[in-house]
């Protein structure tokens, strides 16, 4: 089936920038955690080099990010004999704590995104093996369920109303929660003390999309948590729910986006039409659909101001720091190894040495001063932590 995007929006195409290396990089660190010494043989993750879509030696790419892993002959649980392990560097170590650390102080957050979603779903329940893709976007750990049913049994329950099925298991909210049932329009509404409605976030001069959310407004805000509107009885109340549901579900996502895909992978429990797709494009006012590397994404708006989240949320800022880190190590190893080819060809007297590093140091100094640089290295790993990989 055919599928469309929204006019390039050259600050959020920035943001849903995606650089493979971060990503891997990521996986890696995720690998060690599994350790209890946080360390590992590399021969682990040779073999696992593949799933990564990478080729060559994992020593090598190890190598490549000098402040974030460290290579060393194993000793203890982690390897024996003189076999090469790896592990954190003292500051990426640090990093990782302060990720766990602010994961860990989100839990009641993580919990009140988790309801929300649950009483956005019909009969309040959705099943863990389909939970599993919306885990990246709303910020939870892989171990999300062991941290948050222990301290909320009177809020969340696992059920298998199919035992005779593989993966039935289905996470069921056992309350009704009306302090939450309020959604993120609702919230801005009451603070201003006006009627909830939808806020076109295009530029003034986009004035027929203007005029469309203008006629859009004007028929009353269907609540995605409403009960009575689960069922609307026209075209328009069943989209104007549909709006909502996906508004309010990119308002609870970390990085107010989340890929098509998914979203219609939820189209009979989110009560979503058949294309999703159109539904988006038909309100730009409200969400910006990206086919970037291919794979639609829908970003809220209202979310973002220019590239840059307007509220970032703890865990979104701890992440942002490794990401800055692992490109740190990647500059250092390119300097490194400019040098290494520079002092090859100085000795084949290739090159005018004196020039080739007074170019090196310019080159340096212009990458580590300069602000435009910085914000352009920010936006490498802007989505760092992608749907999938978080």
């Amino acid at each position: 089936m055919a599928r469309w995007s929204s006019p390039k929006d050259p600050a959020l195409e920035a943001a849903l920038r995606r650089n493979r290396r971060w990503i891997v990089n990521n996986q890696i660190k995720r690998l060690l955690l599994r350790f209890p010494s946080r360390s590992a043989p590399v021969r682990l993750l040779q073999s696992r080099f593949k799933t990564l879509d990478l080729l060559g030696r994992a020593a090598n790419w190890l190598r490549k990010y000098p402040s974030c892993f460290e290579l060393f002959t194993g000793e203890g649980p982690a390897g024996s004999g003189g076999e090469l392990c790896f592990g954190y560097t003292k500051r990426m170590a640090e990093l990782v704590d302060a990720e766990e650390a602010a994961v860990t102080a989100s839990e009641p957050a993580m919990a009140d995104r988790l309801a929300r979603v649950l009483m956005l779903a019909r009969g309040r329940r959705l099943p863990v093996s389909k939970l599993a893709a919306l885990r990246g976007p709303l910020g939870l750990p892989d171990d999300y369920l062991l941290r948050i049913l222990p301290a909320h049994t009177d809020l969340f329950r696992l059920a298998n109303p199919y035992p005779h099925r593989r993966n039935a298991v289905e996470l069921e909210l056992l309350r009704w929660v009306p302090s939450r049932a309020v959604s993120a329009v609702e919230a801005a509404a009451s603070a201003s003390n006006s009627l909830p409605r939808f806020t076109c976030s295009l530029p003034s001069s986009w004035a027929k999309s203007h005029d469309k959310m203008e006629d859009f407004n004007s028929t009353p805000y269907i609540s995605p948590y409403s009960e009575d509107g689960a069922v609307p009885g026209t075209d328009s109340e069943a989209e104007k729910r549909a709006v909502a549901v996906v508004h309010e579900l990119l308002s609870l996502t970390l990085w107010k986006k989340i890929s098509v895909m998914k979203l219609e992978h939820f189209r009979w429990e989110f009560g979503l039409p058949e294309d999703t797709a159109r539904m988006l494009l038909r309100h730009s006012c409200l969400f910006y659909v990206s086919n970037r590397y291919k794979i639609h994404t829908a970003v809220l708006r209202e979310g973002y101001e220019g590239s840059e989240l307007r509220v970032k949320d703890p865990v979104v800022a701890a992440k942002d720091r490794l990401g800055e880190l692992m490109q740190e190590g990647l500059h250092e190893f390119n300097q490194r190894r400019r040098a290494v080819n520079l002092e090859k060809k100085r000795r084949k007297g290739e090159v005018d040495v004196k020039k080739e590093e007074e170019e090196l140091e310019d080159e340096a100094g212009a990458l580590l001063d300069s602000a435009e640089k910085r914000e352009e290295r920010r936006r490498f790993y802007k989505v760092l932590f992608g749907d999938d990989n978080r």
